[in-house]
């Protein structure tokens, strides 16, 4: 714009001046024999070229160029001519009827190179058939069951990562945000609460919903600054006139016989657009919606992530660059992958913050408190240990990793992750306790990271609690949590004047969108491609100290506190209940029907 200005100006001062300037473009030699032209009409045809080509390149849709540095050396293209969206108005315009033509606005290719490091950094070098057929088989598409209508279905094994991080930031946006998508928010406060308000929401608003959550993760991975949104070149001109047949049945046709088998392969039917406007950017995700929807769906969003991230910066996240995202044998979405999409840094790790290795070295971690979070199965195999920033996300939606899948877990209202004046003060204690934990979540810190953390919680400790806690020359979480709870409250200890210390009982939604085995008797029946919503009853207990709960019942003189909290509640078990015992400690669920699965 900056060059089609100085065009311009260049144009007004030749018509201004007696003498033309050396013009940027010239016609053919015809000018030349003849004998000449006059100074003042040679004047006047520059002039007009120049004007022209300002105004050429002014009606082209897009300009490209290449990314500057720090990036991936991405070919980006910026859309000049995008922004349709007035005034304070922000909401996706969504097209009734019929979507937008993809092709109104036509992508950047990506070199071979840059194809080649594209293509490696997801799938490695040696990649099976099966999972690169997982990967091009697996679309962004709801449910059509009324009863899990606000869920993404997956038919392939593999891609799920990518689903279900894309599944908790459209049910943010249904949720908790609907006045961000122009609809009249459900209620969902209170005891009557029900998950059946997903079978009123209309394709428009789930539309709406799913722009916004893949804009929004797409923005989080570019830094806030850029979004990249990738689509497929051998989609062009397939639909203009289409009439009488949907987007999908078209972008369908044109998809038979594509196969993606190496960067190759990628490179002739990859484009890319950039944008730095939000509005330009859902517009664009919007004409997008059936590539999204269809086969390749899944596989263009990961690359629209990485590419918005950059090569190089998702590479330098990693622990292990040289390792494939997608992992081997299954073809899983490594955990980098589903950090990516859930916090913008590509990770590997869930721990908070980073672990030091010495001698300079260090593993990286959350950085920061994240919109949706992520649980994980693993946890309660003692493999590993998420972060707070991950476990007490902004809003109630986590994902749920097991060894082989990835589902949804979230609340219907915040106030499950409510805490009380104890709990305030133990995740107070406890984020600034994990803040100089350098074994990437061990639970225990160096004697000088403990006297910062006595600093930063206002904690005093009498002299003989503390020579006895930094003795051993590192301090336990454990060992530091009781003494807490056995000192006054003006001393820095903990009490809870409810007795309680934090009892709590509330509803929580399992989804898994994977296509399940049903059981008819002790046969197996064939498999039926309907995703589960399950609801969950969680109660959890007080918070007892580990003598109190070893001696199975609260140290207390009310008898009648002692029964209504000792008896032991009605429970049902299921992997599911392990990780959620990881969020809420010794937590017990119920159900009806079948057990939850996150497999």
């Amino acid at each position: 714009m900056d060059q089609e200005d100085e065009e311009l100006k260049m144009a007004l001062r030749m018509s201004m001046q007696k003498e033309s300037p050396e013009p940027k473009r010239s016609k053919p030699e015809e000018e030349v024999s003849g004998g000449g032209e006059s100074p003042d009409v040679k004047n006047q045809r520059l002039q007009r070229e120049l004007m022209a080509a300002a105004a050429e390149k002014r009606m082209k849709n897009v300009v490209v160029e290449k990314s500057g540095g720090g990036g991936s050396g991405v070919v980006e293209c910026k859309d000049k001519s995008v922004n349709l969206v007035k005034g304070e108005d922000k909401n996706v315009n969504l097209v009734k009827g019929e979507e937008k033509n993809v092709n109104l606005v036509k992508g950047a290719e990506v070199s071979v190179e840059e194809a080649n490091q594209l293509f490696a950094m997801i799938f490695g070098c040696e990649v099976t058939k099966d999972i690169l057929g997982q990967w091009t088989n697996q679309g962004i598409r709801f449910s059509v069951d009324p009863d899990t209508s606000m869920g993404l279905v997956q038919h392939e094994g593999g891609p799920c990562g990518v689903l279900a991080a894309i599944q908790a930031f459209v049910l943010k946006y249904l949720l908790f945000l609907s006045d961000d998508l122009n609809m009249v928010s459900p209620s969902l406060s209170g005891k009557s609460a029900r998950a059946d308000i997903f079978s009123s929401l209309s394709e428009e608003k789930k539309s709406r919903a799913l722009v916004r959550a893949m804009g929004e993760i797409l923005f989080m991975c570019g830094s806030n600054r850029r979004v990249v949104i990738s689509s497929l070149r051998t989609l062009d001109g397939h639909l203009e006139g289409s009439e009488g047949r949907s987007s999908d049945e078209v972008i369908s046709k044109a998809l038979e016989g594509l196969s993606i088998e190496s960067a190759a392969n990628l490179q002739k039917v990859l484009i890319i657009n950039t944008y730095t406007s939000s509005v330009d950017a859902l517009q664009r995700l919007e004409a997008l919606l059936p590539v999204f929807r269809s086969r390749m769906g899944a596989m263009v969003f990961l690359i629209s992530a990485l590419l918005s991230h950059g090569m190089d910066s998702v590479q330098a996240d990693r622990d292990d660059p040289s390792q494939p995202l997608v992992t081997a044998p299954f073809g899983h979405a490594s955990q980098e992958i589903v950090n990516l999409l859930l916090s913008g840094e590509a990770v590997a790790n869930v721990f908070d913050g980073r672990m030091d290795l010495g001698g300079g070295m260090f593993v990286k971690g959350i950085s920061t408190t994240v919109e949706v979070g992520f649980l994980t199965l693993l946890e309660s195999l003692n493999f590993c240990k998420v972060g707070l920033h991950l476990k007490c996300p902004k809003w109630p939606i986590w994902v749920v990793g097991s060894e082989s899948h990835y589902t949804v877990l979230f609340a219907l209202v915040t106030n499950v992750q409510e805490e009380n004046e104890l709990e305030r003060r133990e995740t107070k204690i406890r984020r600034a306790f994990d803040a100089q934990d350098q074994s990437g979540g061990g639970g225990f810190i160096s004697v000088e990271g403990f006297h910062q953390v006595l600093r930063d919680t206002n904690v005093n400790l009498p002299s003989d609690k503390l020579q006895n806690l930094t003795s051993s020359g590192y301090i336990v979480w454990s060992e530091f949590w009781q003494v807490l709870l056995d000192l006054e409250k003006s001393s820095g200890g903990l009490k809870d004047p409810s007795g309680l210390m934090g009892r709590k009982v509330f509803d929580l939604y399992h989804f898994n969108g994977i296509a399940k085995s049903v059981l008819n008797g002790n046969q197996v029946s064939s498999l039926v491609q309907r995703p589960r919503l399950t609801k969950l009853r969680v109660s959890v207990p007080p918070k007892w100290t580990p003598e109190e709960f070893m001696s199975t019942g609260p140290a207390t003189s009310d008898k009648d506190s002692v029964s209504e909290v000792s008896k032991p509640e009605p429970s049902q078990h299921a992997p599911l209940v392990d990780c959620i015992r990881t969020r809420w400690a010794r937590a017990t669920c119920t159900w009806e029907g079948d057990p939850p699965s996150i497999v």
